[in-house]
């Protein structure tokens, strides 16, 4: 049976890092939800930052459906023919629905400080205005509506990962993860 680590998190907890960690180790597929936006951004030679990223995924949810880029996920997911997969960016109850479907499906929190994460968001510069953030703007984006419903989905998880300590410590909880759940 297949292995599907499903992660979800405030902005630059590190599901990014964790997801990555588990490709390089056990060889796991990834999947970001992001990525099907970015794919389109990108196709539409436009900048890729979080309002853009947020416009693109309204317009799509209001045009075909609230849970159109989960069913896609859903799918892409059920094809993959690897035994360990990690999802990057459950955000919203409707993504939780889809994936709970597939059997080996885990969902894990993972938390930080919000001094910590701002501290990475603003040091990774993954979209192209997060360098310049000031701390009062990254609160801010914390009452977007796809932050607002992270709590919501946290509070349905299996698993919660603590990422405040070092990357070892995170990796060791991941390994402990993959021991508890799988056989590999």
């Amino acid at each position: 049976m297949k292995l599907i680590l499903g992660f979800v998190g405030q902005m630059a907890s590190g599901k990014g890092t964790a997801v990555e960690y588990l490709k390089e180790k056990y060889g796991a597929s990834t999947y970001r939800f992001s990525a099907m936006l970015k794919d389109v951004l990108d196709r539409l030679y436009l900048e890729v930052n979080r309002k853009n990223l947020q416009i693109i995924s309204q317009a799509l949810r209001e045009n075909f459906g609230e849970d159109t880029l989960a069913k896609v996920m859903a799918e892409d997911v059920k094809n993959d023919p690897n035994k360990i997969i990690a999802i990057d960016g459950v955000r919203r109850p409707g993504d939780v629905v889809h994936l709970n479907n597939i059997p080996g499906f885990v969902l894990i929190n993972i938390t930080a400080d919000i001094e910590k994460r701002f501290d990475r968001l603003t040091n990774r510069g993954e979209k192209s205005d997060d360098n310049e953030k000031t701390f009062a703007e990254f609160q801010e984006d914390h009452t977007r509506e796809a932050e607002l419903k992270i709590e919501e989905i946290a509070s349905t998880v299996q698993e919660t990962i603590d990422n405040n300590g070092s990357l070892e410590e995170l990796y060791e909880q991941l390994d402990n993860l993959i021991t508890k759940y799988s056989s590999v």
